[in-house]
C-alpha cells in the first residue's frame, strides 16, 4: 500500500510579544479569521503563555466565563461565534491519544486547540496552524508562527506588522512600532 505524500504550502513568521495584550491582539487575529475545522498547534514550555493565548482566542470567538488549561480533563468545549475545543495532551501518550477520537473534533463544525500538540503529530491534520511560543524573559515571548496549507499559509503571509495595525486598520503604516513586531522567517 503506497503512502500519500502531501507538498503543503509553509510560510512562517515569528511575532515579537512584549506583553499580554500583544499576545491577546495575535489570538484575536487567528480567531477572527478561524472558520469550522480550523485546527491550531499550541506549543511551549511550562509558562510560556499557551493558556493565556488560548484565553484571548477563546474571548476573541465570544466564548463568556473562565477558559483555563484542561490538563485534567484533556478536552472542553466552549461556545462561541464557533465551539472551541481546547484539549491538552501534556498528560497523555500518542497510543492513548489515539483512543480520544481527536479526529472528529478536527472534522466537526468547530476550532481544535491543542496544547502540547507535538506529543501527537502523528494525530494532528497535515494542514493547521503551528504556534510555539518562546518565554524571552520578563512578559517578553516570541510566537513562533507556521501555516501549513490552506488557509493557513495565507494567514500567515497576511500577518500584520503590529498589534496596533491589528486593532486600529490603517494605523501604524510606516511607523516604527515595538509592540508586537514581526521578524519574518523562512519556510
Amino acid at each position: 500500500m503506497e503512502e500519500s505524500v502531501h507538498a503543503y504550502e509553509k510560510v512562517t513568521k515569528s511575532w515579537v510579544s512584549h506583553g499580554e495584550a500583544d499576545t491577546a491582539a495575535l489570538a484575536e487575529y487567528f480567531a477572527n479569521l478561524a472558520k469550522p475545522g480550523t485546527i491550531l498547534a499550541l506549543d511551549g514550555d511550562l509558562g510560556a503563555g499557551k493558556t493565556k493565548f488560548s484565553q484571548g482566542f477563546a474571548a476573541a470567538l465570544g466564548v463568556k466565563g473562565v477558559v483555563n488549561s484542561p490538563t485534567f480533563t484533556l478536552i472542553k468545549e466552549y461556545e462561541g461565534r464557533l465551539p472551541l475545543y481546547h484539549m491538552d495532551v501534556y498528560r497523555i501518550s500518542q497510543d492513548e491519544a489515539e483512543d480520544l477520537g481527536l479526529d472528529e473534533y478536527f472534522e466537526g463544525r468547530g476550532v481544535s486547540l491543542v496544547e502540547w500538540a507535538s506529543i501527537i503529530p502523528g494525530l494532528l491534520p497535515e494542514e493547521r496552524l503551528n504556534l510555539r511560543i518562546e518565554h524571552t524573559g520578563g512578559e517578553g515571548r516570541i510566537i513562533h508562527c507556521e501555516g501549513v496549507g490552506t488557509p493557513y499559509a495565507q494567514w500567515i503571509a497576511a500577518l500584520p506588522e503590529s498589534a496596533l495595525m491589528m486593532t486600529q486598520p490603517g494605523a501604524g503604516q510606516g511607523e516604527s512600532k515595538k509592540d508586537g513586531e514581526l521578524e519574518d522567517g523562512k519556510a
